[in-house]
């Protein structure tokens, strides 16, 4: 290992099933975001950038995609030698047990002795579902200056959705006293963003112990940092200022992606300093017809506009055909919108086909809505 000793894994096996139709086959951080990506290209691409070379994504439900997508290392840089990205699946058990991960803390404890083959000092601990950028070096300075066992990184909310997360409550050195896991009356605004680093050794035993107790859920958060601080070991809370998106539910990735249209929107994908590195797919330039209409809009490569698009963003190969409407809209990758159709505080999923004339959505929609299946309209 190069930098600092430190290996990361990334946790790619939750089932996001928020996220209805987009994740029945394809696993959450192998969903579609931002034009061109996949939300696993962010914790990807910030452990490239970060210097970190040996990356194992611990994947579990429909993951047939995200595994041959992870396991090309090169497109983040992370193929050479003593480097790589390794894909880590459930290990079958002898007994009646199902093929999965039981809980966070299950998941590297299965792959010790991957772990192991490295040496690592620290582990890094990602969640593959989140969108943003961070320099994890910076992080593990933060660790060595404190002389913590576990760096837990935390965002500030708004106190009123605080019970949403799972909320850190630190002293005046930053020094974390107690975890509560969505709770009730939160006593601070410091959300978990489910970013950890431990010192290797003392997350060893504690794994080891934990899988031996009949009682654990095998979590991080219900189990794992609970312990440390019930024993008074060394928790630190490492303060993330920047952009940061938990992309679960289809609220959420709706605006995720509404937020590349503001022009300071923290994010920055085109930051030569710190690249988001993605597949490079091989699409035509995007052409704008003579009839087309576009306020405000994110159009990538393989797109075909000759209607009216405005505040909406347009993955690889989208097509919005002449007289059709896409307004305040996410349209996936090969998503069409024919003649006259008009959508409308939506996200059309891969591939799907909005009939001639079709209506979708609504602009005095609570909630955005998903189309996932095709939508017929005049034959």
């Amino acid at each position: 290992m190069k930098q600092n000793n430190m290996l990361a894994m990334i946790l790619a096996g939750g089932r996001g099933s928020r996220l209805h139709e987009l994740t029945k086959k394809v696993a959450k951080p192998a969903v579609s975001y931002g034009g061109k990506y996949r939300i696993i290209d962010f914790p990807l691409s910030n452990c490239a950038n970060s210097g970190i070379d040996v990356v194992g994504v611990l994947t579990q439900y429909e993951s047939v995609l995200l595994n041959s997508y992870v396991a090309a290392g090169r497109r983040w840089g992370l193929d050479a030698k003593d480097s790589g990205v390794y894909v880590l699946p459930p290990r079958e058990k002898s007994d009646a047990d199902l093929d999965v991960y039981r809980g966070t803390a299950d998941a590297i404890s299965q792959n010790i002795d991957f772990i192991d083959t490295y040496s690592p000092d620290y582990l890094l601990i990602l969640s593959g579902d989140h969108i943003y950028k961070m320099n994890y070096s910076k992080m593990l300075a933060y660790h060595k200056e404190c002389q913590s066992d576990a760096t837990i990184a935390v965002i500030e909310v708004p106190m009123k959705e605080a019970s949403r997360f799972g909320i850190m409550n630190t002293d005046e050195t930053g020094r974390i006293v107690e975890f509560e896991e969505k709770p009730e009356h939160p006593k601070s605004n410091l959300a978990s963003m489910g970013i950890y680093i431990f010192n290797w050794k003392t997350l060893r035993k504690m794994l080891l112990a934990d899988m031996k107790d009949p009682d654990s859920s095998h979590d991080f958060g219900k189990d794992i940092i609970p312990t440390l601080l019930s024993e008074g070991k060394n928790v630190f809370a490492y303060k993330y200022k920047g952009y940061w998106k938990d992309v679960g539910t289809i609220d959420s990735l709706w605006e995720a992606n509404m937020d590349l249209l503001k022009k300071n929107n923290g994010l920055d994908l085109n930051d030569p300093s710190w690249k988001i590195y993605t597949e490079d797919v091989t699409a035509l330039p995007q052409y704008i017809g003579a009839n087309a209409v576009i306020d405000c809009a994110f159009i990538t490569q393989g797109c075909l506009v000759d209607g009216e698009v405005r505040n909406s963003v347009l993955f690889t190969d989208a097509k919005v055909a002449t007289g059709a409407k896409v307004i305040d809209s996410v349209l996936m990758p090969g998503a069409v919108v024919a003649e006259g159709a008009v959508v409308t505080r939506a996200l059309v999923a891969d591939g799907v086909k909005i009939g001639k004339n079709a209506v979708v959505g609504s602009a005095d929609s609570e909630n955005i809505e998903l189309v996932a299946k095709r939508v017929k309209g005049d034959e």
